[in-house]
C-alpha cells in the first residue's frame, strides 16, 4: 500500500513570463547544457567527507546541495532584468553550519528535516499502546527530529541526469531508536533541477515498525537576494482557507480555523508585513507567522499535486511558486533571525531576512486524532512530492 502517490503533472504559472535574461546571458545559455559537478565541502570531525553537488539546468539556474543534512547551500536565479543572485540563506563553509553560534540559533537553513518536521508536544507520543519519549529541543517540545535530526546527518548521494534535468539522490538509514523513534527507517530524497526551471523534491521512506514520518525541506528564501534585508514587502499567496491555531508553546490546539477576517488570510496576494504587527494573539505567540496552513485540495486525489503558494518580490520581479502532494504548509516569516549569523554575502541575517514554506503534514499529528495521520507502517511506502517553480514577472511588479 502506498500512502502518498506522486505524479509528474504540474500546472503552474498562468500569466507568467519565462526567466528573464539579458541578450548576452541568453547567448551564453545557448551554449550551456545541464550539468552536475561533485566537489568536497570539507570533513566532519570523525574524518568523513562531505560532498557538494553543483547542479546547473542550462537555463540560468544553478544550485548546490551538500551531503551533510541534505542542505541546499545556494540557489542562484535571474531576476526580471537578467541579474543573477543567490536567493537562499546559508553559508560557504561546513564549519559555519556546525558552529556554536549556528547550533545556538538553530535556524535549519536549507536542510532536510526528519523524521518529523515541525513540533511534537512534550516530546512524547503513544503508538500501539507504547509511549515513546523524544528529545525536547524546543522548550518543552520536540522539533524537527530532535537533537540530531536528519539535518545533522551525513547522507549517501549520487548524481543523475534524465530527460527533465539533472539532480542528486540522497539516502539515509535512521536506525531503530534513533532520537527515540521506533523502527529502522530507510529514507531516500531526490532533488531534480529541471530544464523548465523547477526544483522537484521527491521523498520516499519505508520502515520495519510503525513510526511517525513527516519529511520536509527548510530553505529560507529572499527573492531579492540573500542578505538584502527583510522579506516583509514580498507578496504572498497561500492556497489555504484555514490554518491550525497554536498555543503559547507553538503547539496546535487541535482546532482548524477559517482564515476569513484574520491576518492569516493570504488567499489573495498580500505583503508579508502588511498585518504581521496586528494585535493578534496568534501572531504574538509566533512573534509573527509560524503557523501551519491547511491547503485547499478540493477533489484532488491523494498524491496529486496542488498549488500551495506563490511569492513575488517587488523589486527583482522574481516569483516562486510551490506545489505539493501534502495537506499543509508551514509559513515561517523568519521571526527568530536576530543578526547573529552572517551569510555568504557577508551580510548579517536580521529578523525576517528570509521566509520558509515547509510543505508537510500537520504539527503534532501523532497526538492529534483529528489531523491527517503521519504513521507509516511496515509494508507501506511514504511518498511525497514538492515542486518549486522559478519565474519572473515581466513588469517587475
Amino acid at each position: 500500500m502506498t500512502r502518498f502517490q506522486t505524479i509528474p503533472r504540474l500546472a503552474l504559472g498562468m500569466g507568467m513570463t519565462c526567466l528573464a535574461l539579458s541578450a548576452a546571458q541568453a547567448d551564453e545559455m545557448t551554449t550551456q547544457t545541464p550539468s552536475v559537478e561533485k566537489n568536497s565541502f570539507g570533513q566532519l570531525p570523525d574524518g568523513r567527507e562531505v560532498e557538494a553537488y553543483h547542479l546547473r539546468n542550462g537555463q540560468g539556474i544553478d544550485m548546490q546541495v551538500i551531503t551533510y543534512g541534505g542542505i541546499i547551500t545556494s540557489l542562484r536565479t535571474p531576476d526580471a532584468q537578467g541579474n543573477v543572485d543567490d536567493i537562499v540563506l546559508g553559508f560557504d563553509s561546513l564549519e559555519d553550519y556546525r558552529s556554536e553560534a549556528y547550533r545556538k540559533s538553530n535556524p535549519y537553513f536549507g536542510a532536510l528535516i526528519g523524521r518529523y518536521g515541525n513540533r511534537i508536544a512534550e516530546g512524547r507520543f503513544t503508538l500501539d499502546g507504547t509511549t515513546y519519549e523524544l528529545a525536547t529541543n524546543d522548550g518543552p517540545n520536540h522539533l524537527h527530529g530532535g537533537d540530531k535530526g536528519f539535518d545533522k546527518r551525513l547522507w549517501q548521494a549520487h548524481s543523475f541526469e534524465n530527460d527533465t534535468g539533472v539532480g542528486v539522490e540522497l539516502r539515509y538509514t535512521s536506525e531503530d531508536g534513533e532520537e527515540g523513534y521506533p523502527g529502522t527507517l530507510e529514507t531516500r530524497v531526490r532533488y531534480t533541477l529541471t530544464t523548465d526551471n523547477k526544483m522537484i523534491i521527491d521523498y520516499h521512506a519505508t520502515t520495519d515498525k510503525a513510526t511517525p514520518v513527516n519529511l520536509t525541506q527548510h530553505s529560507y528564501f529572499n527573492l531579492e537576494g540573500e542578505g538584502s534585508g527583510p522579506i516583509t514587502d514580498h507578496r504572498l499567496m497561500l492556497n489555504a482557507d484555514a490554518f491550525t491555531p497554536i498555543g503559547e508553546a507553538l503547539i496546535p490546539t487541535g482546532e482548524i480555523r477559517d482564515v476569513e477576517g484574520t491576518p492569516f488570510d493570504f488567499r489573495e496576494a498580500t505583503a508579508i508585513g502588511a498585518r504581521i504587527g496586528d494585535d493578534n494573539t496568534q501572531l504574538e505567540y509566533g512573534q509573527g507567522y509560524d503557523h501551519n496552513f491547511v491547503l485547499v485540495r478540493d477533489e484532488a486525489a491523494a498524491g496529486e499535486l496542488v498549488t500551495a503558494a506563490r511569492v513575488v518580490a517587488p523589486d527583482s520581479g522574481r516569483v516562486l511558486e510551490v506545489a505539493t502532494t501534502e495537506p499543509g504548509i508551514q509559513f515561517y516569516s523568519g521571526n527568530f533571525l536576530d543578526g547573529t549569523l552572517t551569510g555568504k554575502g557577508g551580510e548579517a541575517y536580521e529578523k525576517r531576512g528570509g521566509f520558509a514554506l515547509e510543505t508537510q503534514h500537520f504539527p503534532d499529528s501523532p497526538n492529534q486524532a483529528d489531523f491527517p495521520s503521519t504513521i507509516l507502517k511496515p509494508g507501506d511506502t511514504y511518498e511525497s512530492r514538492t515542486v518549486w517553480r522559478f519565474a519572473t514577472q515581466g513588469d517587475g511588479s
